[in-house]
């Protein structure tokens, strides 16, 4: 019984070596003529074959992540690779750089960039947020009087802008600052002025439609209304006098145009802004006037402080409404 297995053993090894020969043949026949590829497939298509798919993959990757600028975000690529095993003739080259060719003709890079904004909108285009901030940074520093409408805005697009130099951009947006007009006292020697203002007492105790929405330029006390009259002033009051603490910051009660900055006689300084419709607004007896002539305000934004300059005997703001020059009553319209 044992012989018979041993016989059995011995003719079934000599079957397995007979077949490995034969297969490591059949292997070494098919190596000589053939290699281990992949072919490589986009929406169901073969495109091409690789022999290193991983280097391949690697290779697009890195592409989709950083593109081939410095500006790149990413690119977008609506269909990637499969990759199928295959045998493929040894003469026949891989495709990866064709295949690659491939992929960057389908892709759309998108490009980050950084834009310089005033008055939202785009002035200038840096490679990077740390320039961007550069320019910011400068800008403070040397008072432009528009820094704060300068704004930084990160932005991701197919196109790529133009990018500016740091220095070239800080020049271009630079505002010199306005000269604040100060006044210690009524016999101040900085009694310039600039502009056109009308100062005629033409006033009107009926009320029209302006058109433009006003806002409380101060909040205090009424000390003296429209059409009044008194010792110290000629004719009828041609404003409102609302009384609140010197150096109390003074609002455009819409938005505008400055069209006089300075000392003007009995009003001391005073700011016009005009606005539409021939609306224009009157603050008066100002202390300090922060705008100037031709400047475009936005409503609440600070145009001067509280004074008492002037024909004042206290601090407080003389506030006009005029329409085409007529003086209306602005407790028509506000307080």
């Amino acid at each position: 019984m044992l012989k018979k297995v041993l016989v059995h053993t011995k003719r079934s090894m000599k079957l397995i070596i007979v077949i490995s020969i034969a297969f490591l043949f059949i292997v070494g026949f098919i190596a000589s003529f053939y290699k281990v590829s992949y072919s490589v497939n986009i929406d169901g298509e073969v495109i091409g074959y690789t022999d290193n798919k991983s280097k391949l993959q690697e290779q697009i990757n890195n592409y989709i992540e950083n593109g081939e600028s410095e500006n790149t975000a990413f690119v977008q690529v609506e269909s990637l690779p499969e990759y199928n095993i295959c045998l493929l003739k040894r003469d026949v080259s891989s495709d990866d750089n064709k295949i690659f060719d491939m992929i960057k003709s389908d892709g759309v890079t998108y490009y980050r960039y950084y834009a310089i904004l005033e008055n939202q909108e785009e002035k200038a285009y840096v490679s990077n947020f740390s320039e961007a901030e550069e320019i910011v940074n400068k800008l403070k520093e040397k008072n432009s009087s528009n820094i704060e409408n300068i704004t930084i805005s990160e932005k991701y697009e197919t196109e790529l802008k133009e990018m500016s130099n740091v220095d070239e951009t800080i020049t271009k947006l630079y505002v010199e600052p306005n000269k604040v007009m100060v006044a210690s006292n009524n016999n101040s020697n900085n009694k310039s002025s600039y502009g056109t203002v009308n100062t005629a007492t033409n006033i009107s105790s009926t009320k029209v439609s302006l058109g433009v929405s006003l806002i409380k330029p101060v909040t205090g006390i009424i000390s003296s209304r429209f059409g009044a009259r008194s010792s110290i002033r000629s004719s009828a009051h041609t404003g409102l006098d609302i009384a609140t603490a010197k150096g109390t910051p003074i609002a455009a009660a819409a938005s505008g145009t400055v069209t006089f900055s300075g000392w003007k006689g009995s009003y001391g300084y005073l700011t016009v802004i005009t606005h539409s419709n021939g609306v224009q607004t009157y603050y008066g007896h100002c202390s300090k006037l922060y705008v100037s002539v031709g400047q475009t305000v936005s409503q609440g934004e600070t145009i001067a402080s509280v004074g008492s300059t002037g024909n004042s005997t206290g601090p407080h703001l003389h506030f006009e409404i005029r329409v085409n020059g007529i003086a209306y009553n602005p407790q028509s319209y506000l307080y």
